[in-house]
């Protein structure tokens, strides 16, 4: 009697035949291989089922039935795929933990939040002499540029031009690179690390601007570690659906900010979208517009124009 295909198996032969369709399927790829393993480690043989898929999505704690529905979302097709092949194969319904799409509100940073952060990187136990500067240099960049972590962490020594005030963001989440200006004050900072990491770091093994204290590429594990410290003993409170603040709010919170300005500033906001989907490297303007969420000084700003709007008063 043969014994029955592992689960891992069956997911790397679907990802390899949707792969050469053309498909990408990192993230996703990656959290169905997690599947996989859950499956064959929990000891399930036989047919994929709707009991395993939906142990797998529910299997992490902190998370919420958001989280399950999209975990369900990754299983769905590969489990369709594999009922070509073995007829009691079960497809987990698509809505059984609910929508998978939801809007989850990001935690905004106030002012305070962010100088707090970054005095609180400048006091970090040194373990190497770079880390204190390490830190605040690169939360103070994601701060001020709305910057994915993962662009961040790219960036090579050549993608900085200091004497233009940019940095040049290659091959990013949609495969394209654009031009990131800097304001004197990031430059400035940037500059100052620079000459911080060649100082204490002077034989790189990387070209990556952000080093680790092993003088090579800082890893987003490690930093995802930095900050959850840093805010463990800031003692922060989420203000978010998210069970604690996130590095990835920072970005929220800039493109937040730079659109409340401009509506402080009488600009046309409309018109000014698409240079900010632009700048933070968006597909599409509607994708920024996704990242605004209903922060108290917006809500005012919307409630002010629409009472304006009521009473028959153009405010622009």
């Amino acid at each position: 009697m043969s014994r029955p295909i592992r689960m891992i198996t069956l997911a790397e032969t679907y990802l390899a035949d949707k792969r050469c369709l053309g498909f990408d399927l990192r993230i996703s790829g990656q959290q169905l291989l997690n599947f996989a393993r859950f499956a064959d480690d929990a000891g399930h043989e036989g047919p994929l089922t709707v009991e395993i898929a939906e142990s797998w999505a529910r299997s992490r704690s902190k998370q919420v039935p958001i989280t399950w529905a999209r975990r369900i979302e990754i299983v769905r097709p590969f489990a369709k795929y594999l009922q070509q092949f073995d007829v009691s194969t079960e497809i987990p319904r698509s809505n059984v933990f609910g929508r998978a799409h939801r809007r989850l509100v990001p935690h905004i940073y106030t002012a305070p939040e962010i100088q707090g952060l970054l005095a609180a990187a400048a006091e970090l136990p040194a373990i190497d002499h770079l880390r204190p500067v390490r830190y605040v240099t690169l939360f103070g960049l994601l701060a001020a540029t709305g910057l994915r972590l993962s662009e961040a962490l790219k960036i090579r020594r050549a993608d900085v031009n200091f004497e233009r005030g940019q940095l040049t963001i290659r091959e990013t989440k949609f495969r394209k690179s654009r031009l990131v200006p800097l304001h004197p004050s990031v430059t400035q900072a940037l500059q100052n690390y620079a000459m911080c990491r060649d100082q204490w770091q002077p034989v790189a093994l990387s070209d990556h601007f952000f080093l680790s204290s092993h003088n090579c590429e800082l890893k987003p594990s490690t930093v995802e570690y930095v900050f959850n410290f840093l805010h463990s003993n800031l003692q922060w409170v989420s203000r978010s659906d998210y069970p604690m603040p996130r590095i990835h709010d920072l970005r929220h919170s800039f493109i937040c900010n730079r659109v409340l300005l401009w509506y402080r500033q009488g600009v046309n906001v409309d018109n000014a979208m698409p240079m900010l989907s632009t700048y933070v490297g968006h597909a599409k303007v509607t994708d920024t517009y996704w990242y605004l969420t209903g922060i108290p000084e917006l809500m005012t700003i919307a409630a002010q124009r629409f009472e304006h709007f009521a009473e028959g008063v153009d405010h622009g």
